[in-house]
């Protein structure tokens, strides 16, 4: 009997590690457009590798769900054990040490737009410097939660807000204080507490019910103010108070880039400070490459504080960081 050698089964000496990057690069994506986009190859390559895993693990993996694809229950599955793989392949090809000259990897950041201008730009220049084949993707955090890290979504989050978890670390990067955006051209300063809780007011809601810390701490003492408007992010701020007698209570160093051109003043009521942490999962903590970008951006946050005083009339109030301890963020 003729056999027909392009339909041999393949066994589980085929697979590699961009086997198991491609599963997750599909699965996370929800596209293979999108997945080929992330991993720098064409939808084809895409398809044809996809198609490949399939017969080495005997499932369809993704089946189609209207306009969209969707990852069968088996490919949940095996997405799990496909991280616990590539994170013990890093490490076997860092065993014999690290050396940043010779990375070749994308590296998610999440991070909301605040943290994202003021810290990372930076962090690249100075990574790329040392590690030419370095990359780095940018997510939006927004209220971030265990399972970016725990399901890779992402290696490293930069928040104020670290998500609670045994298996999740953090590290305090800086502290940040909040201050009265308003447009001078408009309207006075809010002197007392009367004039500021009479004012309308702009917020950022990054998801439903996920206030920003400074609204959750005024709404628990009872400070009621009337938001006029509720945007996703920092960055749609600036819109709603330009031209308007709105004001927001936001953290200073906005005023360095996505605020800047406004006017700010105390805020005329006890406020707590606003911690930025990096944080990110247990199984990586002592991954060299991880380590090492760890200490990069740790490196970098005391340059990109001085950069953005320079762009403000006074000085932000923040407090550095340094030499805080790791810890678990429960």
């Amino acid at each position: 009997m003729d056999t027909d050698a392009s339909h041999e089964p393949f066994d589980h000496l085929d697979l590699d590690g961009h086997l198991l990057q491609l599963l997750l690069a599909v699965l996370e994506e929800g596209s293979i457009t999108r997945a080929a986009q992330r991993l720098g190859v064409t939808q084809s390559a895409v398809s044809h590798l996809l198609d490949k895993l399939r017969g080495i693990v005997g499932d369809p993996l993704f089946v189609k769900s209207g306009r969209g694809i969707v990852p069968t229950a088996h490919a949940q599955a095996l997405a799990a054990r496909a991280r616990v793989l590539l994170d013990d392949m890093r490490s076997f090809s860092h065993a014999a040490g690290f050396d940043a000259a010779r990375l070749e990897a994308t590296v998610t950041i999440a991070a909301n737009d605040l943290q994202r201008d003021l810290l990372l730009p930076t962090l690249l220049r100075c990574v790329r410097a040392q590690a030419p084949g370095f990359a780095l993707r940018v997510i939006a955090s927004g209220a971030p939660s265990v399972e970016m890290l725990r399901d890779e979504h992402c290696q490293l989050v930069i928040t104020p807000r670290p998500p609670e978890g045994s298996d999740i670390l953090q590290k305090r990067l800086f502290e940040d204080h909040y201050r009265v955006f308003y447009d001078a051209a408009r309207r006075e300063p809010p002197r007392d507490l009367e004039a500021y809780l009479a004012a309308d007011h702009v917020t950022v809601l990054y998801e439903r019910r996920r206030r920003i810390d400074i609204d959750e701490v005024l709404a628990e003492r009872g400070v009621r103010r009337r938001f006029v408007a509720q945007v996703p992010g920092f960055a749609g701020v600036g819109p709603f108070l330009r031209g308007s007698t709105a004001i927001a209570t936001l953290p200073s160093l906005l005023r360095a880039h996505l605020l800047r051109g406004f006017d700010t003043a105390p805020v005329p009521i006890d406020c707590p400070a606003m911690p930025m942490f990096m944080v990110w999962h247990l199984r990586q903590h002592a991954d060299p490459a991880h380590r090492w970008l760890r200490q990069q951006l740790e490196d970098i946050v005391a340059p990109s504080l001085a950069a953005a005083a320079e762009h403000m009339p006074v000085a932000p109030d923040v407090a550095f960081a340094q030499n805080s301890s790791v810890s678990t963020s429960v």
